[in-house]
């Protein structure tokens, strides 16, 4: 967006709820039109999520997932296509916001907030491929090793994975590791504004363990790996976030000691002290009587 299209403009309350109208209709339409393209390659999206579980069972015949309610697979369609056109759909969505908060920024405050705004779908994709290619594949495994195969003396107990549950299974742990690989945009995006500090971050180093810890194992599968897979790289975040915390610092010092040294040269400098006012001297009316 062109920044003359971004001055701030003073705007009465009705005009400024038109434009969140706007905004709203506009969301909501891009959101409809990736749902439906969601929907249409379904199957497509479902078969990627199930690769995983494909993979480990590659070779065995007899493999199946299955439904149990007559209404259970159209609406695990739906559920795919409602959270693949959430993804689809997030920037734009995410560029209407932009469109409506941005007049109402000054521009180095616009200047400050665009890289987290463009960092944060990077940041989650990354999160989701950590899952999808390292971490899944492993805790499948780990999971179906406790079936029993027949002819070992007990009942065979076989894994026949429910769609639904299976999927409620991947968006949850999609969701977990994306919106914490966002951990490093919201901190530095409190470290711009100053409402935190590098140094207090790095005070903080024991509660973050504790939060991380607690975090990953309260969303992610009750196994080692999988806690871990997700506890280390969100430690190793909040580490580089200190980081870059202390240059985004040392940067805006640089910069407010260069504006104040462009400043003084060009003659801005505050003014001397005005020359003091001379009363007249006061008069003394018994005198003068």
């Amino acid at each position: 967006m062109a920044e003359e299209e971004l001055d701030d403009k003073k705007m009465p309350l009705l005009e400024h709820l038109i434009e969140l109208r706007q905004r709203l209709v506009y969301s909501v339409a891009a959101f409809l039109v990736c749902f439906i393209i969601a929907y249409y390659f379904h199957t497509q999206i479902f078969n990627f999520l199930v690769e995983p579980l494909q993979k480990v069972f590659d070779g065995q015949s007899g493999r199946r997932m299955i439904f149990t309610a007559p209404t259970e697979a159209f609406f695990t369609y739906i559920k795919v296509a409602f959270f693949a056109g959430v993804c689809l759909a997030f920037p734009l969505i995410a560029n209407q916001i932009w469109k409506f908060v941005a007049p109402g920024l000054y521009k180095h405050e616009r200047n400050a907030f665009l890289p987290f705004l463009v960092a944060t779908p990077v940041m989650f994709a990354i999160g989701a491929a950590l899952l999808y290619y390292f971490v899944l594949p492993v805790a499948l495994v780990f999971f179906t090793s406790f079936e029993v195969p027949a002819g070992e003396g007990a009942l065979p107990i076989q894994l026949e994975a429910k769609m639904s549950e299976y999927l409620s299974l991947i968006m949850t742990l999609i969701l977990a590791f994306g919106i914490s690989f966002e951990l490093p945009v919201l901190l530095l995006l409190l470290v711009r504004v100053g409402i935190l500090s590098a140094k207090t971050l790095a005070e903080k180093r024991r509660y973050a363990v504790v939060g991380v810890v607690a975090f990953a194992g309260v969303v992610t599968p009750p196994d080692v790996f999988s806690q871990l897979s997700l506890a280390v790289p969100m430690y190793l975040l909040y580490e580089a976030s200190i980081w870059i915390g202390y240059l985004i610092e040392k940067r805006k010092t640089e910069a407010e000691l260069a504006e104040e040294a462009e400043a003084a040269a060009s003659g801005s400098a505050p003014a001397a002290a005005a020359a003091p006012v001379i009363l007249p001297p006061e008069t003394d009316f018994n005198e003068a009587r």
